[in-house]
């Protein structure tokens, strides 16, 4: 199969979400032998969309990259004070394709390129749904579209111009059944192809600690956040609870890795270590007592699968109902929506190594059974063959 995706950044050091999920996943079908292209922009940064990489196409990992590039980078600040006055002012179709256009990243170049060479490809992979080249890709491209929508509960998705966005795939894959039912009180999906795949998850081997805790000079007991730690993921929320829940637990530590996008109190116990390679991170995940997922707005949240994936049971923001689920459904980690509940479910897992170690080991297992690559793999190379026969 000729495959394409399109997303709006792509590459090793872009660690968004729904990026990463996207890399993973040409990367594996790349491995079962089908011919994976990206087209993305030159973007590396969200917040400015600033070119960066170099345009023209190359190849990572076997995958084809087409970049193209951003015409006009975003003024944050102006951008969040347009979304402010569009997300609760009456206004027009032009007012919200033109917040799209704010939104970016600006490649009409893409678009373009993409509605020449679209009939080159059987289908058309098209990764979140929030932004411009999802929207005019969809509209502009013929052939088989398939859209995995990483949408969480937040005000874009409630603008007119998301009814175009929705009605036009064949189908769609959803991280989550919290995903799926989320969209389908918005949007219909009758006559279309719909499944929950998510992102594999490698289960690694039993990793090594005691050099990562040399090495940073850390040692347990420690609570772990990782991913981007900025206060729009829960972050100022989660420090400050930590602060106050530190005052009666002195001997607990904050450790937190990923991209700063914040600044951090000037605490002894809050540890931040910067980016750390894969194994590193595996050590982090399996000696932390519980990681934390303080995220209002997730879709899946790969952190949390990884956590569970070495065994460490998870603590996440009750209002996100795909983390929720997770722990329900895993019966892998508990949930707190202000700060008495999460005094009370940390103070729990820190207390009871048994109730730990049960939560870790049926973590692994829900990982194991739900989010495998051969099993992600399988449902796409379904979705496939029915929009290709």
């Amino acid at each position: 199969m000729k495959v394409a995706f399109v997303i709006q950044r792509y590459g090793i050091d872009v660690m968004g979400g729904s990026e990463l999920h996207c890399r993973q996943l040409a990367e594996h079908l790349t491995k079962e032998g089908h011919d994976c292209t990206v087209y993305t922009t030159l973007a590396k940064d969200y917040i400015t969309w600033k070119n960066e990489y170099s345009p023209g196409e190359t190849l990572l990992n076997g995958v084809t990259i087409k970049r193209f590039p951003v015409k006009e980078e975003r003024d944050i600040d102006a951008f969040n004070a347009f979304s402010d006055w569009i997300f609760h002012e009456d206004h027009s179709r032009e007012d919200e394709l033109e917040w799209l256009k704010r939104q970016g990243p600006y490649s009409p170049d893409l678009a373009d390129t993409l509605e020449k060479e679209a009939p080159g490809h059987d289908v058309i992979i098209f990764f979140t749904y929030l932004y411009y080249n999802t929207y005019w890709g969809l509209k502009k491209v013929s052939g088989k579209k398939i859209l995995v929508p990483t949408a969480h509960d937040e005000p874009p998705l409630y603008l007119d111009l998301m009814k175009a966005v929705f009605s036009e795939p064949d189908a769609f894959v959803f991280n989550t059944k919290a995903e799926k039912r989320l969209l389908s009180k918005l949007f219909s999906f009758a006559g279309k192809y719909t499944d929950i795949a998510g992102v594999g998850v490698d289960i690694p081997h039993v990793p090594e600690v005691t050099a990562f805790f040399a090495k940073h000079d850390l040692w347990p007991p420690y609570i772990l956040y990782a991913g981007r730690i900025e206060p729009g993921k829960g972050c100022q929320e989660l420090i400050d609870y930590f602060q106050t829940f530190s005052l009666s637990h002195q001997d607990l530590s904050l450790v937190l890795i990923g991209k700063l996008l914040m600044e951090l109190p000037n605490h002894p116990r809050i540890k931040y270590l910067g980016f750390i390679p894969l194994e590193e991170k595996n050590a982090a995940m399996a000696a932390a007592s519980v990681t934390i997922h303080p995220s209002r707005f997730e879709s899946l949240c790969m952190a949390a699968l990884e956590s569970l994936a070495v065994e460490t049971p998870i603590l996440v923001q009750e209002h996100t109902e795909p983390l929720k689920d997770h722990c329900v459904e895993g019966q892998c980690g508990l949930f707190y929506s202000h700060y008495e509940s999460f005094e009370q479910a940390l103070d729990l897992l820190l207390n009871d190594a048994k109730l730990r170690k049960i939560m870790g080991q049926k973590g692994r297992q829900y990982v194991s059974q739900h989010y495998s690559w051969s099993n992600i793999i399988g449902k796409y190379q379904k979705l496939f063959a029915h929009l290709t026969t």
